[in-house]
């Protein structure tokens, strides 16, 4: 099942955000497509408020990933330039541990990544509106799609 959302302006982008980061839970696994300026970063920062975590959250385009506290922990991932790359940076520590994941470019990984999740695309439609896809993997995610898209 997939389910679709068009938001019309960043408040309610921000608010689907927020409203996702309550339904979450350690070890969930969110992967985010869509092309530059589609808004995946900015769909992290608002996650990463509702997830009560206060630093600045931007993109780890050159670390790969960075990890934040909060209500629940945060490992945000940009593996844009890990295409054609073997590196194994400790899949199973970053998608079994105490955090929560967000992928940015998350097709370049495609094989480490867990069997369940939700992969979201996000098309940019013009300067303030968006169309989510949401494609949950697996009952858990099931169940937060229906919660979160009523």
């Amino acid at each position: 099942m997939i389910f679709e959302k068009q938001v019309y302006t960043l408040e309610e982008t921000q608010a689907l955000a927020l409203t996702l980061a309550t339904l979450v839970e350690p070890q969930y696994t969110i992967t985010l497509e869509g092309d530059l300026g589609a808004g995946k970063t900015t769909f992290t920062q608002s996650f990463a408020k509702g997830l009560g975590i206060k630093r600045t959250v931007n993109s780890p385009t050159f670390t790969i990933m960075k990890q934040y506290e909060g209500r629940i922990a945060l490992n945000h991932l940009d593996v844009y330039r890990l295409e054609d790359s073997d590196e194994d940076l400790g899949w199973d520590e970053i998608f079994y541990g105490d955090a929560v994941t967000v992928v940015e470019w998350a097709h370049l990984i495609e094989d480490e990544l867990p069997k369940e999740r939700l992969a979201i695309e996000i098309t940019r439609i013009d300067d303030t509106s968006r169309k989510f896809v949401l494609k949950p993997v697996g009952e858990k995610y099931m169940r937060l799609c229906k919660e979160l898209i009523k």
